[in-house]
């Protein structure tokens, strides 16, 4: 992939494309996005119950075939590895058709130039390990930029989301994921809890702000694209 649009013209615009509308995948993209940040929600009460639980059990109010009910009921399968892949893959897919859509949309509005990376990246940027540190930053940012009706545009919103889902993927949850892995004494458990409860919080303020770029590009090309029908 080229890591640049560098020589294109600024109006270019690819051969025999035309706009689309978006709102359909906005919307999409907005349900799975708010299913996803249920999951995670499920899990941190489970997650809790299961500290609880635990408790009780140390102090003689529950018994082990409470635990082992526990181990096997909804929010353990929920909290469970491949279920929550699914729920990932799932939103992620959803936003990722309402990106592309909104990548060709923002080309047609301003110019293959007006982006960074080469178009393959919408995709491939988060799935590249290292490069999906900052590359969909610059996808979004750049989508941000070229649909906004007015330039320059403040990029502070994707900033925002971009730095909590970082931190929450590539710093909080590795450490959520070990300590969640073996639990050898209550407070193993409590810390767990604990650490679930920050990666829930972080989860839900960067799927709330991603939300808000969702509707806002959206808003943005839609306007523009019935101006031009106009």
């Amino acid at each position: 992939m080229d890591d640049s649009q560098q020589g294109m013209p600024t109006n270019a615009q690819p051969v025999g494309e035309l706009p689309r509308t978006v709102t359909g995948a906005a919307t999409t993209a907005t349900i799975l996005i708010a299913f996803t940040l249920v999951h995670a929600v499920m899990v941190l009460v489970g997650n809790w119950r299961l500290y609880f639980l635990v408790h009780d059990y140390l102090a003689g109010a529950a018994t082990a075939a409470d635990l082992e009910a526990a181990d096997n009921d909804a929010f353990a399968t929920l909290g469970s590895f491949w279920p929550s892949m699914l729920v990932w893959i799932v939103g992620g897919i959803g936003v990722l058709v309402w990106l592309w859509r909104a990548r060709i949309n923002s080309e047609l509005m301003s110019g293959a130039a007006a982006h960074r990376r080469a178009r393959g990246w919408v995709v491939g940027a988060w799935t590249t390990p290292v490069a999906n540190l900052w590359i969909p930053y610059q996808v979004v940012s750049d989508v941000w930029r070229a649909s906004a009706p007015r330039r320059p545009v403040s990029v502070s919103l994707i900033n925002a989301w971009w730095a909590l889902f970082v931190v929450a993927n590539f710093v909080v949850k590795p450490i959520q994921w070990r300590m969640s892995s073996t639990f050898n004494s209550e407070q193993d458990v409590l810390s767990n809890a604990n650490v679930t409860t920050l990666l829930t919080a972080l989860y839900v303020a960067a799927g709330l702000l991603l939300v808000l770029i969702v509707r806002r590009v959206t808003a943005w090309q839609t306007h523009r694209h019935t101006r031009s029908a106009a």
